[in-house]
């Protein structure tokens, strides 16, 4: 018994060590294949004119406003100018949609 006392020490302090560097890790969540990047700039410009031409919000029961998730194609679109994106806000929220998947790639706030 006196001899596995020391052993259980050391394996005591390896788990501490170990729980330590645990903490350390980040998970970084996998990127989408296919995702769609806007580049800051665009979204810059974006934003600037959705807020000077707003358009009322709309309810969408069922609809999570996530990347990738689907616009019911009876959802007026709004055109961006310079860009092949629309907008349309919903539960307050402005959302970018590819008019020909009716896809959300970028949810503005």
């Amino acid at each position: 018994m006196k001899t596995l006392l020391p052993m259980y020490a050391v394996c005591a302090m390896l788990t501490g060590i170990g729980a330590t560097y645990a903490q350390d890790t980040v998970v970084v969540p996998a990127a989408r294949p296919n995702a769609i990047v806007i580049q800051p700039e665009q979204k810059t410009v974006i934003r600037e004119y959705v807020h000077k031409n707003p358009v009322a919000s709309i309810n969408v029961l069922g609809l999570e406003l996530n990347l990738g998730s689907k616009v019911p194609e009876t959802v007026t679109l709004y055109e961006v100018p310079d860009t092949r994106y629309r907008y349309t806000v919903i539960d307050d929220r402005t959302v970018l949609v590819d008019p020909e998947t009716h896809e959300i790639v970028e949810v503005l706030n």
